[in-house]
């Protein structure tokens, strides 16, 4: 019998929480330790979560753009993911652990190896995010003065996910036979080298970590450029989008599913889930003054630093006046027009954007009681934008605990999210085939 469907939901774990002045409000952390992620997951397994997943970056911004800026932001709430999900794999048993890894810096075959020990070690409910790494910061902690350009960077990164899910492929299931009475450890017709030679590795294998228990662990993509969107529609199986228009939204998600069936892949093997942050209140005025407090608590030197990124340096421009035209520098366009098009549209001054950029950045935000913002998770959902919702945490840990206690109860009166798990592993929680 097919399984009814129903919204997939993430927990997405960005250090402190994505309002970047939450280490400050009264009583919430001022650093991302182990117990941190441990209470943020064990939050979102208590809750039914899909999966629980880490984004990354491989450098220490310390941003001095603009003057006084520099040791203002928050900078040390980036344990590494891998490490961190492996730990929490043995302290949890159904939620999945999804962490994210450059193809740019990080050779196939350690993605391989890690990603395979993870889903063994979690019994079956890692995901890799695949990511190409887009600032010369990071460039210039592997060796080099500046990052490739965009088309290498997604050539490799094209080239890594075959070879990846190859390596994993290496061994059948039932290669290893451990017969104690004739000698025979395992099969070796059920064992396959690549001897893989492309562009941009070389790699002999097998891999010498046995098939995961997924078969391969989830493939997930974040990129919003159309070389991200082409290789999320040729490989992957969960994909995190930056939307925050509806209608926009379902020609995105419409485009990305036909762009799996020019794949010759089946559509519905590709799930769709925006971010999306939520600010709840007992009266949609009281979410909107607390969302309005949550900007007026970010320092503008934090701010500018954060549009710097995608903009250029704003700190001449009156922070009060309306966003300038400038030229673009940006190394991840997509986002600097989402941004862009959210201050023209919302006619947002510098100030305004920035505190708005700064906790969303650019995703969907639902602001209300927890009955609105149920109802707009539903809007989405059958209006055919999204699959599921990667849950973005404004003030870590409060907001998801926030959400868990008081919107997904009536999501779940709706017949909209799962009221258990129906399996052990995350491809079992996402509806996808073992692979």
């Amino acid at each position: 019998m097919t399984r009814p469907r129903t919204i997939k939901l993430g927990a997405s774990v960005k250090g402190l929480g994505y309002c970047p002045s939450s280490w400050r409000f009264p009583g919430l952390p001022t650093t991302a330790d182990f117990a941190f992620y441990r209470e943020m997951t064990e939050i979102a397994e208590k809750a039914l979560f899909d999966l629980v997943f880490i984004p990354d970056r491989l450098t220490t911004l310390m941003s001095s753009t603009p003057h006084g800026a520099l040791g203002r932001e928050v900078t040390d709430t980036d344990l590494e993911p891998l490490t961190i999900l492996s730990a929490l794999a043995a302290l949890t048993r159904r939620v999945g652990l999804a962490a994210t890894v450059s193809t740019t810096f990080t050779e196939p075959y350690n993605i391989a190896r890690s990603f395979a020990s993870l889903d063994h070690i979690s019994g079956g409910r890692a995901a890799w995010n695949v990511v190409t790494s887009t600032l010369d910061k990071e460039a210039r902690n592997f060796g080099l003065e500046r990052m490739p350009s965009k088309a290498e960077r997604y050539a490799r990164a094209n080239e890594a996910v075959d070879v990846v899910m190859r390596l994993w492929g290496s061994w059948e299931a039932d290669a290893f036979i451990r017969d104690k009475d004739t000698g025979q450890y395992y099969d070796p017709g059920k064992v396959s080298r690549l001897d893989h030679q492309g562009p941009f590795f070389r790699v002999d294998g097998p891999l010498n970590v046995p098939r995961p228990p997924q078969g391969r662990p989830v493939i997930v993509q974040a990129g919003a450029s159309a070389l991200g969107l082409d290789l999320a529609a040729r490989t992957a199986e969960v994909v995190y989008t930056v939307q925050n228009q509806l209608g926009e939204a379902v020609a995105s998600r419409t485009a990305l599913r036909a762009g799996a069936a020019s794949h010759g892949r089946d559509p519905d093997g590709l799930l769709v889930m925006p971010g999306l942050l939520t600010v709840l209140g007992e009266t949609e005025e009281a979410a909107r003054i607390r969302y309005r407090e949550m900007g007026e608590s970010i320092d503008p030197a934090v701010g500018l630093a954060h549009l710097a990124l995608m903009l250029g340096d704003l700190s001449a421009h009156d922070l009060d006046g309306p966003v300038p035209d400038l030229a673009d520098h940006s190394l991840v366009p997509s986002r600097r027009k989402v941004w862009l098009e959210l201050a023209r549209r919302e006619n947002l001054s510098i100030r305004r954007l920035y505190q708005t950029a700064a906790i969303a950045n650019g995703h969907l935000t639902a602001i209300g009681t927890p009955e609105q913002v149920a109802d707009k998770m539903e809007e989405w959902f059958s209006a055919g934008a999204a699959d599921g919702f990667n849950i973005m945490s404004a003030l870590a840990p409060v907001s998801l605990r926030e959400f868990t206690e008081h919107v997904l109860p009536i999501l779940r009166r709706r017949g909209l999210v799962r009221t258990a798990y129906e399996g052990s592993t995350l491809r079992e929680h996402l509806g996808l085939p073992f692979a």
